[in-house]
């Protein structure tokens, strides 16, 4: 096993007979893989980094095991992906490339706003940018060299992953995840429920076999991991990536099936056939798994999730239901979720329809509800008794919500400052809720899904894995 970063579990003493702790780049692979003189090398498990050393690896001779290198170039290559897509007559977000702010912004007038833009030609791109006007893709375009790639940024779609085995002609879907928070949240950020509940079962056969004909098309062996929105009654692909991804995991924990050793397996010739899966792979018991954030580790740090990863780990937690497994996987992230007391709320235009259901269910609950002005407004309109504080910039005289908050009078922020504005007062609210480590959710989707568990959360007995170990033996 190679590996740059000796941080992670794969460093573990009983992963391999030997482990190097070297850069992941062309000469210190091939100085390794002249050492060892492997029968073959798999590169599907490590991120897209090693992804990118497959060719170096088969023009030095070396069989790369698993999906080929000119499987992995047709999936990272936009182009010829949507080619494919084309082909297949499966949707995927408008798009195109750019290599200047004049050129970029007319394509972006072409996609529609808002766009997505990515420093980067082909997929997995970092720094990426939702862009919602013409100065914006100016800004996202300084300092860039390369081509970069804009897609029509989907706002208010479900966002759904999937982790699939292929064996070059067939594929078995193993687990399909739900997104807590919508497309445009890095997948690394987001929560993940499996099995995914907003999926009704005609969405989810068509779905299955979206992804069946890509991993046919392809021909990937091993592990395929797709990652696909619902936006308007309509599917569309957004991401397709011919390795491990982070979800690996969570799917094998929560549906039981090591999908590890089974891509090894497929990666070494076998076919689907002869691993004996399980026809229905969808586990009983809903797992949730949450992103752990390191803000309140950085004084001055915005909260604010978007499309580039921010995490630094990960939770993972299982109950009979979706509210119970998302409060116990919130408080195993550190963001255990108030009971009682007061929620402010303030969210900006294109979400202040969006939040009257939540408030009206906080305010069921008990919670007393206050919020900015404008969202003040909005709520007093839909008939809920709230208390209007003033924003931070507001001359008015009395405290203002950051006052409240650092005074604890605020058990629960929502606060989503999407699109172009209301950037000053919102940063303030989130820097004081998170010095006052007070829970601040920055989507309505979080924000329905947190609503959710302190509603119907089911207490639970925590138990070590040792202490059901034990019981199951004894029964």
């Amino acid at each position: 096993m190679v590996n740059c970063n000796p941080e992670t579990v794969s460093t573990d003493y009983d992963t391999s007979d030997r482990l190097y702790f070297e850069p992941l780049g062309v000469e210190e692979v091939l100085a390794i893989c002249e050492r060892e003189r492997p029968a073959g090398v798999v590169t599907q498990f490590g991120g897209q980094t090693p992804l990118k050393l497959a060719r170096a690896l088969e023009a030095a001779g070396h069989k790369v095991l698993g999906t080929s290198p000119e499987t992995i170039d047709l999936a990272e290559d936009r182009e010829r992906f949507a080619a494919l897509l084309d082909r297949l007559q499966i949707r995927c977000p408008a798009w195109a490339t750019a290599a200047e702010p004049d050129e970029a912004v007319a394509a972006a007038d072409r996609i529609g706003y808002p766009v997505l833009v990515r420093p980067s030609y082909v997929l997995g791109g970092r720094a990426m940018r939702v862009c919602y006007g013409p100065g914006e893709v100016r800004a996202a375009m300084a300092g860039t060299r390369d081509r970069v790639l804009l897609d029509r940024f989907l706002e208010q779609a479900l966002e759904l992953d999937v982790d699939a085995l292929c064996d070059g002609e067939d594929t078995y879907v193993a687990a399909v995840m739900q997104h807590v928070e919508e497309a445009g949240v890095h997948s690394g950020d987001s929560a993940c429920v499996l099995p995914a509940p907003s999926l009704s079962p005609l969405e989810r056969t068509y779905l299955e076999e979206v992804v069946r004909e890509l991993g046919g098309a392809l021909g990937a062996v091993g592990l395929l991991n797709v990652q696909l929105a619902i936006a308007d009654g309509e599917l569309y692909v957004l991401e397709v990536n011919p390795r491990a991804s982070r979800t690996v995991p969570f799917a094998s924990k929560a549906s039981g099936i090591n999908l590890v050793a089974a891509a090894c397996r497929l990666a070494a010739g076998a076919n689907l056939g002869e691993l004996d899966l399980p026809a229905d792979p969808t586990p009983v018991q809903v797992s949730v798994k949450a992103a752990v954030l390191p803000f309140a580790r950085f004084p001055g740090a915005d909260p604010v999730l978007g499309p580039e990863m921010r995490a630094t780990g990960e939770v993972m937690a299982t109950a009979a239901d979706f509210p119970t497994a998302f409060a116990k996987a919130e408080r195993a992230a550190g963001r255990g979720l108030p009971t009682e007391g007061t929620a402010f709320i303030s969210v900006c235009d294109a979400h202040k329809q969006a939040i009257v259901p939540v408030a009206h269910a906080l305010a069921g609950l008990g919670f007393e509800v206050v919020a900015t002005a404008g969202t003040a407004h909005v709520l007093a309109a839909a008939g809920l008794a709230v208390e209007s504080v003033r924003k931070v910039t507001e001359a008015d005289e009395g405290p203002s919500v950051v006052d409240l908050i650092r005074r604890g009078r605020v058990d629960l922020v929502v606060n989503t400052p999407q699109g172009s504005g209301a950037r000053t007062d919102g940063y303030r609210i989130r820097e004081a809720a998170l010095v006052a480590r007070v829970p601040c959710i920055t989507t309505i989707s979080g924000a329905a899904a947190a609503v959710e568990a302190i509603a119907h959360a089911q207490p639970e007995i925590s138990i070590s894995l040792q202490e059901r170990i034990d019981a199951a033996r004894a029964s």
